[in-house]
């Protein structure tokens, strides 16, 4: 995103605090892209952190849980359990979310020791994305962060979904500004004064 767009002043200051933890995976390759989402999410969260796999010749470390957390795989597997029908627990969460394409996504819990046997968790069914800057391949897909804010919501609470949304649907307002295909009235947010949709004036 153009600097002069940048939703970091959006971004909650200081990071949300939150018992569950997240735990980012993401690919090499998604990490370069700038309509990535997922590291914004992880920037939103005091208690996350973010793993690059897929690096060639770069065998993934082992993924260990924090001591007395209990991890959960966000991947619709078929073994996986809505979050919402989760058994209860006294134990905070430590939510592990894959970052890539489908396919990337897909050999993560192969591809990374230590995630084989954690159980996955799935969203129960909610309103379409509104993640208008790539094409979703699949049926009610959803960007990195969306999946997060609504895990979160779920885990923590509405105002972790709010917050994570706000800045997400401001990246996505700026851009689609940016490219002229949304007027300055309609983006979340607003559009930084001085800027100019050539970049920064």
């Amino acid at each position: 995103m153009l600097g002069g767009l940048c939703v970091c002043a959006l971004m909650p200051s200081p990071p949300l605090a939150t018992r569950t933890r997240l735990v980012l995976i993401i690919h090499r390759f998604e990490e370069r892209k700038p309509t990535n989402t997922g590291r914004l999410a992880a920037a939103c969260l005091a208690a996350s952190e973010v793993l690059v796999r897929g690096h060639a010749g770069e065998p993934s470390p082992p993924f260990i849980a924090p001591a007395g957390t209990r991890p959960l795989l966000l991947f619709p597997a078929d073994d996986a359990i809505a979050l919402d029908q989760l058994p209860p627990s006294p134990d905070p969460v430590t939510l592990i979310v894959p970052d890539g394409t489908w396919r990337q996504a897909q050999r993560v819990r192969t591809r990374v020791p230590g995630l084989r046997d954690v159980p996955c968790v799935v969203l129960p069914p909610g309103e379409p994305s509104r993640y208008r800057l790539r094409h979703e391949p699949r049926g009610g897909g959803l960007a990195t962060i969306e999946a997060i804010a609504r895990a979160f919501e779920l885990l923590e609470g509405a105002h972790v979904r709010a917050a994570l949304e706000r800045v997400f649907h401001a990246m996505v307002d700026r851009t689609l500004w940016s490219r002229g295909a949304l007027d300055a009235a309609d983006v979340t947010g607003g559009v930084p004064a001085g800027v100019s949709r050539g970049g920064d004036a």
